[in-house]
């Protein structure tokens, strides 16, 4: 082999192995830069929820720090959730039988306005809907399957987290009650 050559295969060995640590090194960095941004669930019941401001569909600016005093229940949905679509018509039947203390927030994630009426108007629901089309709202509750459905006590806590379907309308009123009683016993 010619001296020349060898030379050559060293600098390319070299480099492979300056551009490989480089690499993992981006690796490294990016993975816990992404594990700031978006860390697992931490959305317990009696821990802050994350606020936001968003529009409706109809175009209404909403933020969750208005509703302060009141009891809020968020759901994030999307049309194409066969979970989300089941629990839908009871949910809103559960609310629709609540008094003025609960709020409601239905929060679409990754659809369109467009997709986001057809849904509506198919379904005949009335409710207000926030778009999460980029995902923002969703980062922020550490959102990573639908439905997921959250509770939040007057004073701006989680006070019932469900990941995944809310399959009973029992367990709902129950957890609504839980809340509403506790919105009582801090007033007296």
């Amino acid at each position: 082999m010619k001296r020349g050559d060898i030379q050559f295969r060293r600098i390319a060995t070299i480099l492979i192995s300056i551009a490989a640590v480089i690499a993992i090194l981006c690796t490294i960095v990016f993975a816990q830069e992404e594990g700031k941004l978006s860390k697992p669930n931490k959305m317990k019941v009696g821990s802050e929820a994350p606020d936001f401001s968003a529009t409706t569909v109809s175009g209404l600016q909403v933020s969750l720090s208005a509703y302060r005093g009141k009891i809020v229940l968020i759901n994030f949905w999307a049309s194409y959730c066969k979970p989300c679509v089941r629990e839908m018509p009871l949910i809103h039947q559960v609310l629709q039988s609540q008094d003025s203390e609960i709020e409601t927030l239905f929060v679409n994630v990754g659809e369109t306005k467009g997709t986001i009426h057809a849904f509506m108007k198919e379904h005949q629901f009335t409710f207000p809907v926030i778009i999460d089309i980029t995902g923002k709202i969703s980062k922020q509750y550490g959102i990573t399957g639908l439905p997921a459905t959250f509770i939040i006590d007057e004073t701006g806590n989680f006070s019932k987290v469900v990941l995944g379907e809310v399959a009973d309308d029992k367990s709902l009123r129950l957890w609504l009650e839980r809340a509403k009683r506790s919105i009582r016993s801090i007033a007296n």
